[in-house]
């Protein structure tokens, strides 16, 4: 077991605990606070864990964020020699509208690798593409929507019409969604939730067989995790909305902002581990505040070098 995998139930506990406290502001229309619950409660869960731990990719610099902000250090071993180095990158509260909203979808979610081996990715767009295992080798960003969708038809043996496209309902993707459209495919939209919608398109029991479109570059890294266990295709590539943002990526990532990152280049490590808990149903179940003062929530876990996916359900009392 690797170092990383020794830690599951810490990072279990921090998901848990972050999915609960933000359940508490679901459908009450403030995002920010039910955003800064889980941030708060994510990290009191780090302060007791045995790890030199950092954050790899978080809630922003340190004069945006005052907790989980990128460098961050985390735990209670902080410089000993003799634990694991652990970089982790967090999303305390992925889609904070839908939270908000008592939308489906919303997760709190982590991934966790060795230290360095995680994409000290950029608070910026990127351009993505996730499949199934099917579609190792058979698809690519750079091979274009026409040729990507005509392939998934041909290797899950479908006709184009019955090819289901996921991607977010965003302005930016008005030639994405007129292509799509063209071919004849299915395309299914969400509001947001790109972890998600890209980890539906991985799996075999999936809803939909390809995620496609422009997403949070943090977020990619998360998800190229996750797919990396569970097995599929994930590329991405960075977007930048402005030279700023195109400045700060170069003093963020020693390599060619161009390049075409896939699942192994965002999480370079077998020893990583993916886990996410529901705070409103959809991709998992949403926490239940029970009646009796007992939470149950619902999350699971991908470990990358295993490759197994567990389902926790817990109760807890608070």
């Amino acid at each position: 077991m690797g170092k990383v995998s020794q830690l599951a139930n810490h990072f279990l506990d921090a998901v848990d605990l972050a999915a609960i406290a933000s359940a508490k502001w679901r459908g009450k229309g403030d995002k920010m606070a039910a955003d800064a619950a889980a941030v708060e409660a994510m990290r009191m869960t780090f302060d007791s864990v045995p790890f030199d731990g950092r954050v790899a990719i978080g809630e922003g610099e340190r004069d945006e964020a005052p907790m989980l902000y990128i460098g961050e250090q985390l735990g209670c071993e902080i410089g000993n020699p003799n634990v694991a180095a652990i970089d982790i990158a967090v999303d305390p509260l992925e889609c904070t509208n839908n939270c908000a909203d008592n939308l489906p979808n919303s997760i709190a979610v982590l991934a966790a690798a060795p230290r360095g081996t995680l994409l000290h990715a950029p608070d910026c767009y990127m351009d993505k593409i996730a499949a199934g295992p099917e579609m190792e080798g058979q698809i690519s960003l750079d091979a274009g929507v026409t040729y990507n969708i005509e392939q998934v038809a041909s290797v899950l043996d479908k006709p184009v019409e019955e090819v289901k496209i996921i991607a977010l309902d965003r302005p930016r993707h008005r030639d994405l969604f007129k292509e799509v459209n063209g071919m004849g495919a299915q395309l299914h939209l969400l509001g947001d939730g790109d972890i998600s919608a890209a980890l539906w398109a991985a799996r075999p029991e999936g809803d939909h067989d390809m995620l496609l479109g422009i997403g949070a570059a943090p977020e990619g890294v998360i998800t190229a995790t996750a797919i990396r266990g569970i097995g599929g295709v994930f590329e991405g590539r960075l977007v930048f909305r402005s030279d700023q943002e195109e400045a700060r990526a170069k003093k963020m990532i020693d390599d060619d902002l161009t390049r075409l990152w896939d699942a192994k280049d965002l999480c370079r490590s077998e020893d990583a581990i993916f886990v996410a808990s529901g705070v409103c149903d959809g991709y998992l179940p949403g926490v239940q505040i029970n009646n009796d003062g007992t939470v149950a929530t619902f999350a699971e876990m991908i470990d990358v070098e295993s490759k197994k996916l567990t389902r926790h359900d817990r109760i807890h009392s608070l």
